[in-house]
């Protein structure tokens, strides 16, 4: 079966299309300069790169929340698109089942809200204030807020960026979980290369406006010690510019090391 960049097989339209996407701030110059991108359904990608690069900005194009910024390119999205910030955004005036259906109309919210809580463990906490929930806690909410809606595109910036390291550990395993379960495709913004390996299908490296490098991770394990994980993580450090946790032997992936002939 044929296939095409982004994972898409030829009979298959993407969950995401861009194509030549601009983007600018001032005159000076931009911030996304020509951008093309495309994610399948049920695909989940992580976009890094360095500050500046245009992942925010490519996220917010994505959910249509830049109206005030200079640009233009075509953008494909599905209907239902949830977005996930690293600030859970939960309403400190409302409890937390409120919360989670806040917009939502459909006669049975109340019900699909205490499903969505229930799937991030949060069954029970339906009359629980925001201020009394953990940090981690309340990104689950704004997951269950995010998932309730049953997104085709789940957009996340940074969604674990202010949790502790356990934590995070445990929201990686929890977003898998849910992703598996409800199967949207996912676009993830982070500055965390090991969490990118650990979650996605897919990882592309944005640079001078632009995908430079689009990879798929095709590890059987997604542990940190996992055969392959650290020559994948290296391999996007070194695309990502930080060569000084490159050793002199590093071979990228799908390379192999030269050999040369031992005089005799």
């Amino acid at each position: 079966m044929a296939t095409h960049p982004g994972g898409l097989t030829s009979t298959e339209a993407p969950a995401v299309r861009v194509r030549d996407l601009h983007r600018s701030f001032n005159r000076s110059g931009g911030v996304l300069e020509g951008l093309d991108l495309d994610v399948a359904p049920g695909e989940f990608v992580a976009v890094l790169g360095r500050s500046g690069t245009g992942k925010s900005t490519l996220l917010r194009a994505l959910a249509g929340l830049d109206r005030d910024v200079d640009g233009y390119g075509e953008i494909e999205v599905p209907v239902a698109v949830s977005v996930v910030f690293q600030d859970s955004r939960l309403l400190p005036w409302k409890r937390l089942l409120d919360n989670v259906t806040f917009g939502l109309r459909a006669p049975d919210a109340d019900e699909r809200g205490r499903r969505a809580l229930a799937e991030v463990g949060l069954a029970g906490r339906e009359r629980a204030w925001p201020y009394e929930l953990s940090g981690g806690e309340a990104q689950r909410a704004s997951l269950a807020r995010s998932l309730v809606r049953e997104p085709q595109l789940l957009l996340a910036d940074e969604p674990f960026g202010a949790l502790d390291a356990l934590t995070r550990i445990k929201m990686h395993e929890l977003l898998r979980r849910l992703c598996e379960v409800h199967r949207p495709a996912v676009l993830l913004v982070t500055h965390d290369v090991d969490e990118a390996i650990v979650l996605a299908d897919r990882i592309v490296v944005l640079d001078g406006g632009t995908v430079q490098t689009d990879v798929r991770v095709e590890l059987t394990q997604r542990s940190p010690v996992a055969p392959g994980f650290g020559e994948l993580r290296d391999f996007l450090l070194g695309r990502l510019g930080v060569q000084e946790h490159l050793g002199a032997d590093f071979i990228a992936p799908g390379r192999r090391r030269a050999t040369s002939a031992t005089p005799s």
